[in-house]
């Protein structure tokens, strides 16, 4: 399985920005896609998943209510929309996917950075 994503750049406080990752090779294996992050100087952490089959979203308690993660089955792609972005949202964000039988996300994209100005 081959990820790319794309979409990241410079936004203002208060922003907007949608990510999206192509997912390519071995998707009919796919259980769940999903997005981790990466702020400068700390550890990398989960942001939301989706259920590639089913849809419906799981999401870290500093995301909820903000960002919003879909997928369309048809494109072979996942979508992160972020809203109300602040300072803290600022990193590198990787998609990433895992296929039936695995208990933790096995494939990584390249990442995509996102930086939000105050």
């Amino acid at each position: 399985v081959q990820l790319q994503a794309s979409g990241g750049g410079v936004v203002q406080a208060g922003g907007s920005l949608r990510l999206s990752c192509a997912v390519s090779g071995g998707t009919s294996r796919i259980l769940q896609m999903g997005w981790f992050r990466q702020a400068p100087g700390k550890e990398r952490e989960f942001v939301a998943s989706v259920s590639w089959a089913r849809g419906g979203g799981e999401y870290a308690d500093t995301v909820k209510g903000r960002f919003t993660i879909s997928r369309d089955n048809a494109k072979n792609t996942v979508y992160l929309q972020m809203y109300s972005l602040t300072p803290d949202d600022t990193g590198v964000y990787y998609c990433v996917s895992r296929r039936l039988g695995r208990s933790a996300f096995e494939f990584w994209g390249q990442g995509t950075l996102v930086t939000v100005s105050s």
